[in-house]
């Protein structure tokens, strides 16, 4: 479904991206581990058009997501294609202040894809009780918690019908008491067999959920296979020692578990 192919990105003299490999199945979840400023979040948003790059290939859904700048203009019948069919939740969670959650999750639905509202006010109440949010149909972004503003970002990306879910650190900006309530709604999608790239620091979600984890370092994909080889038994040493400060923020870097 997704195939990247020595992907370089760079900001001027900063290079971001080093040549990066990724390709995604149908139904698999990958997620993306690694420390702030890998390129973890810069690889999401090249793979849905947000980013233009500046070397490599990208296809996405059979077609190639050009890399020029032309590619991330407002209004490319490209990208608008793109990302009808890629859902993306960021770290913050870009809810319209002035309208309600149901108007949020039912926006692009109907103003993007034209479908009828009737129709559309109807799967997004479903979608709402998805995410155990149907009692805030009503209220506005406002009245939301963290964790519930971005339980409507899922909603509304999931409103779109999308073949594929992008997540660019999803609990990083939420209370820890309220990110199981995010991770819960994530964990049931992929269940239900969406295909998911999630960049994330949660360790125990990825172990319990991604078929794959790739380790990303300076740009590099270091590292990649089963969550429970490169979670429980890593073998290159910048895995193993980013994963010993996030497993044992303490100090107590003995042992891997």
């Amino acid at each position: 479904m997704i195939e990247i192919r020595q992907l370089q990105k760079h900001y001027g003299d900063h290079r971001v991206l080093h040549g990066v490999d990724l390709d995604v199945a149908k139904g698999e979840v990958v997620c993306l581990i690694g420390p702030s400023g890998s390129g973890k979040s810069t690889l999401l948003r090249c793979i849905n058009a947000l980013e233009a790059y500046d070397g490599g290939h990208i296809n996405v859904f059979g077609e190639t997501v050009q890399r020029g700048s032309k590619t991330v203009q407002r209004g490319s019948k490209t990208v608008h294609a793109l990302r009808s069919r890629m859902g993306m939740v960021f770290q913050r969670f870009n809810l319209f202040p002035h309208r309600t959650v149901l108007e949020n999750v039912m926006e692009g639905p109907v103003y993007v894809k034209g479908e009828p509202p009737r129709q559309v006010h109807e799967e997004a109440l479903v979608l709402l009780e998805k995410v155990g949010l149907s009692a805030k149909a009503d209220a506005y972004p406002e009245q939301l918690s963290g964790g519930q503003q971005q339980r409507v970002a899922i909603a509304r990306a999931l409103a779109m019908k999308p073949d594929a879910m992008l997540f660019d650190e999803p609990t990083s900006a939420l209370d820890p008491e309220l990110v199981g309530d995010v991770l819960a709604v994530m964990r049931t999608l992929a269940d239900e067999g969406m295909t998911m790239i999630v960049v994330t620091h949660e360790m125990g979600f990825a172990r319990e959920v991604a078929d794959r984890v790739c380790f990303l370092h300076g740009g590099y994909i270091v590292e990649s296979g089963p969550a429970e080889q490169v979670l429980g038994n890593p073998q290159h040493a910048r895995t193993q020692d980013f994963l010993r400060r996030v497993l044992h923020p303490t100090g107590n870097t003995r042992s891997l578990p």
